[in-house]
């Protein structure tokens, strides 16, 4: 049965060897959707780590309330909760097989042996591993042992699935087939799923919302487009991509729709914020928004490189460095360092922080 995870008020405080406090996740408050798939998006330390071994019982709380379903969980023990953790260096035992690998958990259920076996067989049909029933873990690559791991967790058939940075092991084309793999069987499931990673390219290909930490704190919670477009602030904005902080001042607002100055040329944006008339503002520009050859501006080219599929720029405007990224660069003009571009933006891409 899908289950939703609450998470309510959520504060862990570690104790270091010098007997000082360091609060790791600082009152924390997520709602997440029976049967979607969220992520815990940040830095090192961030908190998110902490935050999912909370909710797979592997770390208590220090204040706060974890409800899964309509069951607080907080003081229950890993065992007890309806979870189950995909682990990032797989955990599979060395000495079994995939069928006894996957079956495990079941057998310590003492489930009857038919129905394991029917379950096993379902789940091997689920991720396509019929004929690797019979192998170990060393016969296999890292895209296979994971997707053994995720089989392990799937047949337990848990109200929540629990990924902790699962793909982080794996070389960068692998990443992106297993993660397109996950997703999949996760809609197919159709389980409710908490994914932790650094890596902004699998929150965004994965996700239904993506929460952005930072320091322990929630900087941001949204739909991939939405943290991509609409950044909450500057933090968020140069997490997700990359991106042009520009300063300007606002003309006037008619609620989410402004107009604003930049240098001397005036512009539309976006924002969820309240303003004033000349009040001095931030904007969120991305690179692929920047416009080549729209004589708004002049710039200088300080960095041309060519990355196949777009060419890359940084130029010099009014003392600030702008990141350009232009798609299909084949039949364009290519700039080179020193050589002088006009640019200009992209009106319905620009949103002020």
């Amino acid at each position: 049965m899908k289950k939703g995870i609450t998470i309510k008020n959520m504060t862990k405080i570690f104790v270091t060897n010098k007997n000082t406090q360091v609060k790791a996740v600082d009152n924390v408050n997520l709602d997440i959707k029976p049967g979607d798939f969220v992520t815990l998006l940040g830095p090192s330390g961030c908190g998110k780590t902490t935050i999912l071994r909370m909710v797979a019982g592997f770390e208590t709380l220090t204040e706060g309330e974890i409800l899964i379903g309509k069951e607080n969980v907080a003081s229950l023990t890993p065992d007890k909760r309806d979870t189950a953790l995909v682990f990032q260096n797989y955990a599979l035992f060395p000495h079994m097989n995939v069928y006894d690998n996957i079956a495990y958990g079941l057998k310590l259920q003492k489930l009857p042996k038919s129905e394991i076996d029917q379950r096993v067989q379902k789940i091997l049909n689920l991720m396509k591993m019929e004929n690797f029933a019979d192998r170990v873990p060393s016969q296999m690559s890292g895209g296979q042992q994971q997707r053994v791991s995720l089989a392990r967790a799937l047949v337990m058939e848990p109200g929540v699935l629990l990924f902790d940075e699962p793909l982080s092991n794996l070389d960068a084309k692998l990443r992106i087939h297993m993660r397109d793999e996950i997703r999949k069987i996760q809609r197919e499931v159709g389980i409710t799923s908490l994914y932790v990673t650094h890596d902004q390219s699998e929150a965004m290909g994965l996700s239904d919302k993506v929460v952005i930490m930072k320091d322990g704190i929630i900087q941001q919670v949204g739909s991939p487009r939405e943290i991509y477009q609409k950044p909450a602030n500057a933090f968020v904005a140069g997490f997700i991509g990359k991106a042009n902080v520009i300063k300007g001042e606002i003309q006037n607002q008619n609620g989410e729709n402004c107009q604003v100055k930049i240098d001397n040329k005036v512009y539309k944006a976006t924002s969820d914020k309240t303003f004033e008339k000349g009040q001095k503002i931030e904007m969120i520009v991305r690179p692929e928004s920047v416009v080549i050859e729209r004589e708004d501006f002049k710039a200088t080219v300080t960095k041309s490189m060519f990355m196949g599929e777009y060419h890359e720029y940084e130029v010099e405007w009014k003392g600030q460095t702008i990141l350009i990224s232009q798609s299909n660069p084949f039949g364009k003009t290519i700039y080179g360092v020193g050589d002088e571009m006009f640019i200009g933006f992209d009106e319905t891409s620009i949103h002020i922080l």
